[in-house]
């Protein structure tokens, strides 16, 4: 025999009041008398105060007590020859980097973690389901795993996930609970903004405590001929001005250190450089949230491109590519090559030439905004000599004239008499062609990007033909699907995250663990939310109905006691 709600044995505690009621009751003493005309004078008035008297009517009295044990059995949910169902309870977590600030000796994480076991301990849980919120919802446990089991992957737990929206992770849980009457718990380190709305069944309170922090709210860093320039942005997210030191650590160069002062909620931009093509570290003072006082800049440099020039290109627009190539950083002008120029009709992946008929344009130029191709190309007083339309997608044209176009494969067509242009000699000329090495850069396979804040989607080049991996910081490997320019998703994990090859490391990154929305502490604190309309007993709903005979039992036991105490009456009437 199992109890699915212990607690409904507690109306057991009628059968003693019942018992008293049986002992404490008004009870008149018969008087017998030989005629009507004698009952004149006798008093009437009940005696004063309850009397104990001996037990009378034993058999009813026993009805009332099976009565009251049997609908204690079916409060407490009886179940005979099977286990009673078990509680499903879900709980939606915060998943905010924030959660990991440390406070009075522990961590929102830490005092997450145990009101979730005392949740489930008061909603005597069979079974949990717990949901991380973050930019995409993740199932933590469940869906209705075993409490211990469930409790045991909680440990793992280690929220990272920038700044979102709620809302995903609560109509998750939602259609997980089964159930629009049972209560959903929501744990978080902060109140919940008015613009969130809560639906009513949830029960929601803030783990979280008010603090100061300091914080890095960017950090960049390049690379070239062996040099490393590294820029951060550092916050004060506290109402005191504060003086703190920033260190800059490289593993093959001299420590440096800054001192910088900070005004109340003020920002600050440091720089320094070092002569390495390790990575360096920097760090902020230990404060409540560590995660954004320390950083590891990885080597970003250039990768090189490898360019080659077609035979058949016209003179003038040959001499204006080489011109280019010679000042370029990171090119290299070699067969075989990553990027080819060629005149129209060739193999080549850029086209650099106009078929006659040939017409002059002094502007106005129309460009397609957003391409990456005309990034800050800038057309003013540029005379641009064009001749028969390339195929391809349009980016800028001039009129019904298309002056460059983009095909599916890649392949990009200048329409451009160089000798009959001065586009040459305009600043419009290496930022054009600046941006076909970047984009024949981005092409190749890697990280295109050696650090990513908190959420970011993920750049990645994959090329055919080769399995790739990405491995995360704790040593977990997923495969990475499909080939070419990809972006993935944002990564859920800050710490170093390493792409292989065919199971070599091929290439890595960091995602920095920054965001200010998490970093700033002074807006976390207590919150509750409370059901609109709680249950009076929200544990009594189950998964599957209580069983039905105790009710059975309880309805004959009253009717026979009925039956009982009504057969003197009826005794007293016939006589």
């Amino acid at each position: 025999m199992t109890l699915g709600f212990p607690l409904g044995l507690l109306a057991l505690a009628a059968v003693p009041a019942l018992v008293a009621a049986y002992f404490l009751r008004r009870r008149q003493p018969p008087r017998t008398v030989s005629a009507l005309f004698l009952w004149r004078t006798p008093d009437q008035r009940a005696e004063a105060g309850p009397r104990l008297n001996r037990f009378s009517r034993e058999s009813s009295l026993a009805l009332e007590i099976l009565a009251v044990c049997f609908a204690a059995l079916f409060l407490s949910d009886v179940r005979c020859g099977n286990s009673a169902p078990k509680q499903h309870v879900v709980i939606v977590v915060d998943g905010s980097v924030s959660m990991n600030a440390r406070v009075d000796g522990t961590t929102a994480t830490e005092r997450a973690k145990t009101a979730i076991a005392r949740i489930a301990r008061d909603e005597n849980a069979g079974v949990l389901t717990l949901i991380e919120t973050g930019v995409k919802p993740t199932l933590l446990a469940g869906p209705q795993l075993e409490r211990d089991r469930a409790l045991s992957a909680l440990e793992r737990w280690n929220p990272a996930q920038p700044a979102h929206d709620i809302s995903p992770a609560l109509t998750l849980a939602r259609e997980l609970s089964g159930s629009s009457e049972h209560r959903i718990f929501f744990l978080t380190d902060g109140p919940v903004g008015e613009s969130v709305a809560i639906p009513p069944q949830f029960e929601g309170r803030s783990v979280g405590k008010q603090a100061s922090n300091l914080a890095f709210l960017s950090a960049q860093r390049r690379d070239e001929a062996g040099y490393a320039q590294v820029t951060v942005r550092v916050g004060n997210f506290s109402d005191v001005a504060v003086t703190a030191e920033v260190r800059f650590t490289a593993v093959d160069d001299k420590p440096q250190k800054q001192d910088v002062k900070l005004q109340p909620s003020g920002t600050a931009v440091l720089r320094v450089g070092f002569k390495t093509t390790q990575q360096i570290t920097v760090s902020l003072p230990d404060d409540a949230l560590s995660e954004d006082g320390q950083l590891t800049l990885l080597p970003s440099p250039l990768a090189d491109v490898t360019v080659s020039l077609l035979e058949g290109m016209d003179g003038a627009a040959q001499q204006a590519v080489r011109r280019f190539l010679s000042v370029a950083p990171g090119v290299k002008v070699t067969v075989p090559s990553l990027l080819t120029f060629g005149p129209p009709g060739s193999t080549a992946g850029v086209q650099l030439g106009a078929k006659p008929p040939l017409k002059s344009f002094v502007g106005p130029f129309f460009a397609q905004k957003g391409n990456p191709l005309l990034d800050d190309v800038q057309l003013g007083g540029v005379v641009w000599t064009a001749g028969e339309n390339p195929p391809g997608r349009v980016l800028m044209s001039a009129g019904e004239v298309v002056l460059i176009s983009e095909e599916d494969d890649g392949v990009v067509h200048f329409n451009l008499d160089v000798s009959r242009s001065n586009v040459q000699r305009t600043v419009a000329w290496p930022v054009l062609l600046s941006n076909v090495v970047r984009q024949a850069r981005l092409s190749t396979p890697g990280f295109p990007r050696k650090h990513l804040m908190l959420g970011e989607d993920t750049p990645l080049v994959a090329s055919p033909g080769s399995k790739w991996e990405l491995e995360a910081p704790d040593g977990e490997t997923r495969p990475v699907m499909g080939s070419g320019a990809l972006m993935l998703p944002p990564l859920p994990a800050s710490g170093r995250w390493r792409l292989k090859k065919d199971g070599e490391i091929f290439d890595a990154l960091v995602v920095l663990p920054l965001d200010p929305r998490e970093s700033d502490l002074r807006t976390r604190g207590a919150w509750e939310a409370v059901p609109a309309q709680r249950q009076a007993f929200a544990s009594f709903a189950t998964a599957s109905p209580r069983p039905w005979w105790p009710l059975v039992v309880v309805l004959a036991l009253v009717l026979l006691d009925f039956w009982l105490t009504a057969a003197p009456r009826r005794k007293e009437g016939r006589s």
